[in-house]
């Protein structure tokens, strides 16, 4: 009995062995170096400006806000993890359903013509009228399909911008937009783009290819460049379109703290950028051993490491100095994937909850951070 015992146990470690070391998994991760960890000091240092949030509560049953646009009258639109976009009268009242997208709404723009632009990442590029009408504008660039739309924004002259965080993990395929972003940045094989699609002649152009898993993009207001969050490596990368660099891709500011999601053009020069969570240890120290990063995809979900609930949203300046850094430890308002920028304040996202956070726009003049040094 007990070399039975004995047997069946051996079995069961071999067989477990086995697995973790060989069972199929769909990421060819590349070896890299961690930039350093910042951490929750100088400019970033612990603070809870972001707690004091308060929260406008989705319809029940949606949740996860990722993005919202304002229109030139004040209207605010939502994507969720559902696939509608919920539209709010600045008036005040229960929002209305503008439109299901029917895939993976994530970043949203407003164009001249009143069209709610999205970045969908189960579909690609679409365009919803003010009828509620949805339109693809395009699925692929360069020949290559869209995998994951993430963030869109419309430039001075009317031409969107985008990101492409993923050409081989698309939500539609990999489970959503959650699962398919870790399996990304596990691989870490550089497989985002920045995209541009001209309107009017139909034609989407890759502007930027190699990228690890390029997130949030934002326009200078005098269209001189284009603000990118490579989630992927902690950083915020500038694309020149204008002087003697125009046409080149270079690092903006970072490494960061956490995973920048979002980056939105606010008011007085300042570009607010969300980090959904604070960087993970573990992730970081397995950069140069991709077979364990494998083997970590092996493990149950419960085993595996976590994104923390920590609120965190930053801006910064055009020259990549941090104006503003609001937190909220404790998970008041957490997974904040950006904000949008209004006269009257901010209106916070996020990646889970089931709300819209609020900060008036005196919060924001009291955000600076106490260094007033950027990282």
């Amino acid at each position: 009995m007990k070399r039975r015992a004995l047997t069946l146990g051996l079995t069961l470690v071999g067989a477990t062995v086995a697995y973790l070391l060989a069972w199929p998994v769909p990421v060819r991760p590349l070896s890299w170096r961690a930039p350093p960890n910042p951490g929750y000091v100088g400019p970033h240092a612990v603070n809870a400006r972001l707690a004091s949030a308060t929260r406008l509560p989705l319809p029940a049953g949606y949740d996860g806000p990722e993005d919202v646009a304002v229109d030139r009258d004040g209207t605010i639109y939502a994507s969720t993890h559902q696939g509608a976009i919920l539209r709010f009268d600045p008036a005040g009242g229960p929002p209305d359903v503008l439109a299901d997208t029917g895939g993976c709404p994530l970043g949203l723009a407003v164009d001249g013509e009143g069209q709610v632009i999205v970045a969908d990442g189960c579909r690609g590029l679409l365009a919803i009228s003010p009828g509620g009408d949805v339109a693809l504008l395009t699925d692929s660039a360069d020949g290559v399909p869209i995998g994951f739309a993430d963030d869109v924004e419309v430039a001075p002259d009317g031409t969107l911008w985008f990101t492409d965080a993923s050409t081989r993990f698309s939500p539609a395929v990999f489970g959503g937009t959650l699962a398919a972003s870790k399996l990304d940045m596990v691989e870490h094989g550089g497989n985002g783009r920045l995209l541009r699609h001209d309107p009017v002649r139909r034609r989407t152009t890759v502007i930027a290819a190699g990228l690890d898993f390029p997130n949030g993009v934002a326009i200078a207001p005098d269209g001189a460049f284009v603000l990118v969050a490579e989630t992927g490596a902690y950083r915020l990368l500038i694309h020149h379109l204008i002087g003697p660099r125009a046409g080149t891709t270079e690092p903006f500011t970072g490494p960061l703290p956490g995973f920048p999601d979002n980056v939105e053009t606010g008011r007085d020069g300042r570009f607010w950028v969300g980090l959904v969570s604070p960087r993970s240890a573990a992730l970081d120290a397995l950069d140069a051993w991709p077979f364990l990063r494998r083997v970590i995809l092996r493990l149950p979900e419960r085993l595996r490491p976590k994104e923390r609930a920590y609120g965190h949203l930053l801006a910064f300046d055009a020259q990549g100095r941090v104006v503003a850094d609001l937190q909220a430890p404790n998970g008041e308002f957490a997974f904040v994937t950006g904000a949008a920028e209004t006269p009257d304040g901010l209106w916070i996202t996020s990646l889970k909850e089931p709300a819209l956070g609020r900060l008036p726009a005196a919060a924001i003049a009291a955000s600076r951070p106490a260094s007033d040094l950027a990282p």
